[in-house]
């Protein structure tokens, strides 16, 4: 099940957020950083976002809450799912979801730039590489994480 996220979920996204990073990010981002990452601040952060209106759906499954997606103006800003949802076919529909929630002609996003299983997946997705890259910090400066952007035409 999709559904719209509400305030008295931020405390399981925030877990679904730091546990797909932990494995997804494994050998890509440093396993310090990984390994420091609090669900329970990713909550609070997820808590405002909701509380303030942002566009975030959950997907449920079995009673699980198993992803989220975060999306708006034109550009989707995550999507996670706890690793043991993977390769069985929520994501994509959680994807789907959004894309028919997005308004305009076209789409982006960021991608970790190492982050191969989730490229693949967005070109999956009908997403292209449209050759821009950006440099984020995290960790106080201490990470960086190279990004590339990729885009797509809204229905």
């Amino acid at each position: 099940m999709i559904r719209p996220a509400t305030v008295a979920d931020a405390a399981a996204i925030g877990e679904v957020h730091v546990r797909s990073w932990q494995a997804a990010y494994a050998g890509l981002i440093p396993e310090d950083f990984l390994a420091r990452l609090s669900a329970s601040a990713r909550a609070a952060s997820w808590e405002r976002v909701i509380g303030d209106g942002g566009q975030v759906l959950v997907a449920e499954e079995d009673g699980v809450l198993a992803g989220f997606a975060a999306y708006g103006d034109g550009r989707l800003y995550a999507l996670y799912l706890l690793p043991e949802y993977w390769g069985r076919g929520l994501g994509r529909t959680l994807h789907d979801r959004v894309v028919e929630g997005m308004t305009g002609d076209s789409a982006i996003l960021w991608v970790l730039s190492t982050n191969e299983r989730a490229k693949a997946f967005y070109r999956r997705q009908g997403w292209v590489d449209d050759g821009a890259t950006q440099t984020e910090t995290a960790d106080d400066g201490r990470v960086t994480l190279e990004e590339t952007r990729f885009r797509r035409s809204l229905p």
